[in-house]
Protein backbone atom coordinates (compact mmCIF):
# COMPACT_ATOMS: atom_id res chain seq x y z
CA UNK A 1 0.00 0.00 0.00
CA UNK A 2 1.31 3.63 -0.60
CA UNK A 3 0.29 5.32 2.52
CA UNK A 4 0.91 8.73 1.08
CA UNK A 5 -2.64 7.99 -0.34
CA UNK A 6 -4.14 7.16 2.56
CA UNK A 7 -5.07 11.43 2.44
CA UNK A 8 -6.15 13.38 0.11
CA UNK A 9 -5.35 16.52 2.59
CA UNK A 10 -2.83 15.60 5.39
CA UNK A 11 0.62 14.32 4.35
CA UNK A 12 1.20 10.90 5.65
CA UNK A 13 4.41 9.56 7.36
CA UNK A 14 5.60 6.21 8.65
CA UNK A 15 6.18 7.07 12.09
CA UNK A 16 9.99 5.85 13.71
CA UNK A 17 12.08 5.54 16.65
CA UNK A 18 12.61 9.66 15.94
CA UNK A 19 8.86 10.50 15.89
CA UNK A 20 8.46 9.42 19.76
CA UNK A 21 8.42 12.58 21.28
CA UNK A 22 6.17 13.93 18.86
CA UNK A 23 3.93 10.90 19.19
CA UNK A 24 3.85 10.91 23.19
CA UNK A 25 3.28 14.74 22.85
CA UNK A 26 -0.12 13.87 20.91
CA UNK A 27 -0.87 10.76 23.08
CA UNK A 28 0.12 12.05 26.36
CA UNK A 29 -2.57 14.84 26.12
CA UNK A 30 -5.46 12.36 25.08
CA UNK A 31 -5.86 11.75 28.79
CA UNK A 32 -9.63 10.17 28.66
CA UNK A 33 -8.81 7.40 26.64
CA UNK A 34 -5.89 6.28 29.05
CA UNK A 35 -9.14 6.26 31.99
CA UNK A 36 -10.19 3.61 30.14
CA UNK A 37 -7.57 2.17 28.83
CA UNK A 38 -4.53 2.41 31.30
CA UNK A 39 -1.16 2.11 31.22
CA UNK A 40 -0.78 5.57 30.62
CA UNK A 41 1.29 6.03 27.65
CA UNK A 42 5.40 5.88 27.79
CA UNK A 43 7.70 6.68 25.35
CA UNK A 44 8.80 2.60 25.88
CA UNK A 45 5.00 1.34 25.03
CA UNK A 46 5.23 3.98 21.89
CA UNK A 47 8.30 1.88 20.98
CA UNK A 48 6.41 -1.45 21.69
CA UNK A 49 3.65 -0.14 19.63
CA UNK A 50 5.34 0.01 16.56
CA UNK A 51 6.31 -3.53 16.20
CA UNK A 52 3.54 -5.53 18.21
CA UNK A 53 1.66 -7.92 15.40
CA UNK A 54 -1.38 -9.74 15.55
CA UNK A 55 -1.27 -13.45 15.19
CA UNK A 56 0.22 -14.41 11.64
CA UNK A 57 1.46 -11.36 10.77
CA UNK A 58 4.71 -9.88 9.89
CA UNK A 59 6.07 -6.31 10.14
CA UNK A 60 5.67 -5.66 6.07
CA UNK A 61 1.98 -6.17 6.82
CA UNK A 62 1.80 -3.22 9.88
CA UNK A 63 1.53 0.86 9.10
CA UNK A 64 2.66 3.17 11.94
CA UNK A 65 1.54 6.13 10.04
CA UNK A 66 1.09 9.93 11.03
CA UNK A 67 -1.06 12.80 9.12
CA UNK A 68 0.34 16.18 9.18
CA UNK A 69 -1.09 19.02 8.80
CA UNK A 70 0.97 22.57 8.60
CA UNK A 71 4.15 20.32 9.67
CA UNK A 72 2.61 19.52 12.67
CA UNK A 73 1.48 15.51 13.40
CA UNK A 74 -2.31 15.65 14.18
CA UNK A 75 -3.18 11.81 13.67
CA UNK A 76 -1.88 8.85 14.12
CA UNK A 77 -2.89 5.38 12.91
CA UNK A 78 -1.74 1.95 13.51
CA UNK A 79 -3.20 0.05 10.25
CA UNK A 80 -2.49 -4.24 9.82
CA UNK A 81 -3.02 -4.85 6.00
CA UNK A 82 -5.05 -8.40 6.10
CA UNK A 83 -6.38 -8.74 9.09
CA UNK A 84 -8.09 -11.04 10.13
CA UNK A 85 -8.53 -11.86 6.74
CA UNK A 86 -6.95 -10.91 3.54
CA UNK A 87 -9.82 -8.27 2.53
CA UNK A 88 -10.28 -6.71 5.61
CA UNK A 89 -7.80 -3.95 7.23
CA UNK A 90 -7.51 -3.46 10.47
CA UNK A 91 -7.38 -0.39 12.37
CA UNK A 92 -5.07 -1.44 15.90
CA UNK A 93 -4.66 2.45 17.21
CA UNK A 94 -6.04 6.35 15.75
CA UNK A 95 -5.80 8.84 18.02
CA UNK A 96 -5.88 12.45 16.98
CA UNK A 97 -4.25 16.03 18.74
CA UNK A 98 -6.75 17.76 21.58
CA UNK A 99 -5.98 20.38 19.54
CA UNK A 100 -8.16 19.05 16.17
CA UNK A 101 -10.65 17.23 18.02
CA UNK A 102 -14.46 17.63 17.90
CA UNK A 103 -13.16 19.97 14.33
CA UNK A 104 -14.35 16.74 11.95
CA UNK A 105 -10.57 15.90 11.06
CA UNK A 106 -10.95 12.30 12.92
CA UNK A 107 -13.78 11.71 10.44
CA UNK A 108 -12.17 13.08 7.48
CA UNK A 109 -9.22 10.79 7.81
CA UNK A 110 -11.53 8.03 8.41
CA UNK A 111 -13.65 8.15 5.69
CA UNK A 112 -11.08 9.30 3.04
CA UNK A 113 -8.96 6.07 4.74
CA UNK A 114 -12.24 3.87 3.94
CA UNK A 115 -12.96 4.91 0.66
CA UNK A 116 -8.76 4.03 -0.70
CA UNK A 117 -8.90 0.25 0.82
CA UNK A 118 -12.13 0.20 -0.70
CA UNK A 119 -10.85 1.38 -4.12
CA UNK A 120 -8.09 -1.25 -3.76
CA UNK A 121 -10.81 -4.13 -3.49
CA UNK A 122 -10.90 -4.07 0.76
CA UNK A 123 -14.06 -4.96 1.94
CA UNK A 124 -14.33 -3.83 5.64
CA UNK A 125 -12.16 -2.11 7.74
CA UNK A 126 -11.94 -3.73 11.99
CA UNK A 127 -11.35 -2.25 14.94
CA UNK A 128 -11.83 -2.44 18.71
CA UNK A 129 -12.85 0.23 20.98
CA UNK A 130 -13.08 0.18 24.94
CA UNK A 131 -16.09 -1.12 26.51
CA UNK A 132 -17.59 2.00 28.18
CA UNK A 133 -15.60 4.76 26.61
CA UNK A 134 -18.03 7.24 26.09
CA UNK A 135 -15.86 9.67 23.32
CA UNK A 136 -14.10 6.23 21.09
CA UNK A 137 -17.75 4.20 20.99
CA UNK A 138 -19.51 7.77 19.87
CA UNK A 139 -16.73 8.51 17.50
CA UNK A 140 -16.61 5.12 15.90
CA UNK A 141 -20.14 5.00 15.91
CA UNK A 142 -20.62 8.43 14.15
CA UNK A 143 -18.04 6.82 11.56
CA UNK A 144 -20.24 3.59 10.25
CA UNK A 145 -18.86 1.07 12.63
CA UNK A 146 -21.30 -1.78 13.58
CA UNK A 147 -20.43 -3.54 16.89
CA UNK A 148 -19.80 -7.49 16.18
CA UNK A 149 -19.29 -8.73 19.32
CA UNK A 150 -17.81 -8.30 22.95
CA UNK A 151 -15.12 -9.32 24.12
CA UNK A 152 -12.39 -9.75 26.68
CA UNK A 153 -8.77 -9.56 25.05
CA UNK A 154 -7.34 -8.48 28.13
CA UNK A 155 -8.11 -8.97 31.44
CA UNK A 156 -8.03 -5.25 31.99
CA UNK A 157 -10.88 -4.39 30.17
CA UNK A 158 -13.52 -5.78 27.88
CA UNK A 159 -14.12 -4.46 24.06
CA UNK A 160 -16.07 -4.08 21.48
CA UNK A 161 -15.22 -5.31 18.47
CA UNK A 162 -16.69 -3.36 15.37
CA UNK A 163 -16.50 -3.52 11.33
CA UNK A 164 -17.30 -0.68 8.63
CA UNK A 165 -18.47 -2.83 5.22
CA UNK A 166 -16.53 -1.05 2.63
CA UNK A 167 -19.64 -0.75 -0.55
CA UNK A 168 -18.15 0.71 -3.93
CA UNK A 169 -19.86 3.36 -4.86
Amino acid sequence: MQIELFSDKYKVHTLTNKNIDEIYNLQSQNVLFYEYCPPFVTRQAIQEDMRILPPGKVIEDKYYIGFYQDGKLIAIMDLIDGYPEKRIAYIGFFMTDTSVQNQGIGTEIIDYLCRHLCSLGYESVRLVWIKGNPQSEHFWLKNGFTPLMETTNNAAYEVILAERRLIRE
